[in-house]
C-alpha cells in the first residue's frame, strides 16, 4: 500500500500505526481489492478498506470487456463514494460508517468501519426463513427511510442491470419476444407512482449477520439509486432460493416485507396505495432481471421455470394492455 494511502487511513482513524491484514475479496473484474487493516494507538482495532484501482487491461469474467462496461464500473465507484459520504441510515438498516474516501488518480480508497468488530461477523451462503426475514426487514426499512427521496449524486435508476446501462446484453438476447418488450417493461418500472432509493445489489452475499443471525448490516453500494422497491426484493429472493423454494415461500416473504415496510413508513404515505403499486410491479421487476440474465449469461442457474412463468405472465399482460 502506498504511503499516501496509509496516511489517509491513519489520519481518518486517529491511529499511530497500521498493519495490512488479510484480503477479504478481489473486486469484480480485477478492479482492486477489499482488505482489513489493523490499527494501533486508536479506539478502533481495525477497519476495512476498499481499494479501487482501474486496470489497464480489462478482464471481465463473462467476456464483457467493452468501454461501456468499464465506464459503468468507474461511475459505480464514484456513486458508492458519494453514497457513503452524503447519505446516512439508521439502526434498522445498518451500513458501515465511512471514515474516509479519496481519489488518487486512477485509484480510490474508501475506509469503512469493520462490521465484524461492530457485531456483524457472520457471512452466509445459504439461509433459513428467519434469516431471510431479517434481510427483508433491512430492505424494507431502507426503502421506508428513503421513500420519495431524490437520488442526488447516485444512479438516477438503481440496480446494476437496468436497461439504459446494458445495451450490449440486450443486443445479445435470443428471446425476441422479451427483447421487444424490454423497453416497455423498463418504462413501466420507472413510471411507478412510488419510488425510493434502492440498494441496487441486494444479494445474500452483501449482507453481514450478527452472531444470533437476528440482525443484519449491508455493504456494497455501487449501484444505489432511485426506483421501485420491488427491484431489490426480487433480486434478494432470487439470490437465496431455488425455483421450488420460490414457488412455496415467496408469498409469505412478500407479506413480511410489506408488514415491515408499513411500520417503517408510518403515516407519512398512503400505505395501501403503496403496497398495491409495488405488488403489481413484482412480476415486472423479476422479468426485468431475467431479461438481463438472458443477455449476460443465458446458462445462468437463475433462469428457471419460476422465472419463465413470471415472464410469460408479464408478456400476457402487455398483450392485453
Amino acid at each position: 500500500m502506498k504511503q499516501e494511502h496509509e496516511e489517509l487511513i491513519l489520519k481518518a482513524c486517529g491511529a499511530k500505526s497500521l498493519q495490512i491484514g488479510e484480503k477479504i475479496q478481489t473486486l469484480w473484474s480485477g478492479y482492486g481489492e477489499i482488505i482489513r487493516v489493523h490499527l494501533k494507538g486508536c479506539d478502533r482495532p481495525s477497519v476495512v478498506v476498499k481499494h479501487v484501482k482501474f486496470p489497464q487491461n480489462l478482464k471481465h469474467p463473462g467476456g464483457w470487456n467493452s468501454d461501456i462496461s468499464h465506464q459503468r464500473k468507474v461511475r459505480s465507484y464514484q456513486v458508492e463514494s458519494h453514497w457513503y459520504q452524503s447519505y446516512t441510515t439508521n439502526e434498522h438498516c445498518r451500513v458501515p460508517i465511512c471514515l474516509a474516501s479519496q481519489s488518487f488518480g486512477d485509484e480510490q480508497l474508501i475506509v469503512l468501519e469493520d462490521l465484524d468488530v461492530a457485531g456483524f461477523p457472520e457471512r452466509k451462503n445459504s439461509i433459513n426463513d428467519a434469516e431471510m426475514k431479517a434481510c427483508l426487514s433491512w430492505i424494507a426499512n431502507f426503502h421506508g427511510l428513503f421513500l420519495g427521496v431524490s437520488p442526488e449524486g447516485l444512479w438516477s435508476v438503481g440496480t446494476y442491470w437496468h436497461l439504459a446501462t446494458r445495451p450490449e446484453e440486450l443486443e445479445a438476447m435470443s428471446d425476441q419476444k422479451l427483447k421487444a418488450a424490454a423497453a416497455e417493461i423498463d418504462n413501466i418500472l420507472n413510471s411507478c407512482r412510488f419510488t425510493t432509493i434502492l440498494h441496487g445489489d441486494a444479494k445474500l452475499a452483501n449482507f453481514c449477520f450478527s452472531k444470533d443471525s437476528l440482525q443484519v448490516a449491508a455493504v456494497d453500494f455501487q449501484y444505489v439509486g432511485g426506483g421501485c422497491g420491488m427491484k431489490d426484493v426480487i433480486y434478494f429472493l432470487g439470490s437465496c432460493m431455488n425455483e421450488r423454494e420460490c414457488e412455496r415461500k415467496v408469498p409469505g416473504l412478500l407479506d413480511h416485507y410489506f408488514s415491515e415496510l408499513r411500520i417503517s413508513v408510518g403515516k407519512q404515505t398512503n400505505f395501501p396505495e403503496l403496497e398495491k403499486a409495488w405488488r403489481s410491479m413484482f412480476a415486472f421487476a423479476w422479468t426485468d432481471f431475467h431479461r438481463f440474465l438472458l443477455g449476460w449469461m443465458p446458462g445462468h442457474h437463475k433462469i428457471n421455470k419460476y422465472s419463465k412463468r413470471l415472464v410469460q405472465e408479464v408478456l400476457n399482460k402487455l398483450k392485453q394492455s
